[in-house]
């Protein structure tokens, strides 16, 4: 079956632009547009999308309320973030807020499809571009929240389930991947975020990269 893709932009020549290379895959249907953030949150449930592309900055809504509120409701399909900006706070905003991955609009053909088919598969995507420039940030974020300057050593499971969390998947999608209950999950997020000394997911994954444990 095909890969069922739904785009979300504002400029109307973007939206036929990456429709077109789509097409040009047989594994990948582009099945709905929308031209904005009511639009798309509107559209979705009855289009039931495997993947979404998703635009960052759009007038009314943008990408990253979009993404909040379906999170928030649990009707958010895997989605990747498509913007024009090279924007680290845009990246960190859409992992937080549960996005599966980050291209910006000039990606190719072959990325662009790529992409959308590791996400569907349940994998996520960003790019080591954007990671090497998120490690460069983090000395500003630094003085935002406190942590342990040492963490507690993880155990091999805890950093796998850290490496996800990065990746914006939610405990119930943590537990679907390890063949685990959520319960469990909830219990190793608990450790995880003791241990790092620090008091949210995000603050855990910034943690993370400032140290290398991904």
């Amino acid at each position: 079956m095909n890969i069922k893709v739904m785009l979300v932009d504002d400029q109307n020549l973007v939206r036929k632009g990456v429709r077109s290379l789509l097409e040009l895959s047989e594994d990948i249907e582009v099945v709905a547009e929308a031209r904005d953030g009511t639009e798309a949150i509107d559209m979705l449930p009855e289009v039931n999308p495997d993947v979404m592309l998703l635009d960052m900055r759009m007038p009314g809504l943008s990408g990253v309320d979009v993404l909040r509120r379906l999170k928030e409701s649990d009707q958010l399909p895997p989605t990747i973030i498509l913007t024009t900006f090279d924007d680290d706070d845009l990246v960190l905003a859409g992992i937080r807020n549960g996005a599966k991955g980050y291209l910006l609009k000039d990606v190719s053909l072959e990325e662009l499809v790529n992409a959308v088919k590791i996400v569907n598969d349940g994998g996520s995507i960003v790019k080591p571009a954007v990671t090497e420039r998120l490690l460069r940030g983090l000395e500003n974020l630094q003085t935002s929240f406190s942590s342990l300057d040492r963490p507690d050593p993880l155990t091999s499971r805890e950093t796998e389930i850290l490496r996800l969390m990065a990746g914006g998947y939610s405990n119930k999608e943590i537990a679907n991947s390890l063949g685990v209950a959520e319960g469990t999950v909830k219990n190793h997020v608990s450790n995880i975020l003791s241990k790092m000394g620090v008091r949210d997911r995000t603050r855990a994954v910034l943690k993370a990269f400032e140290l290398g444990f991904i």
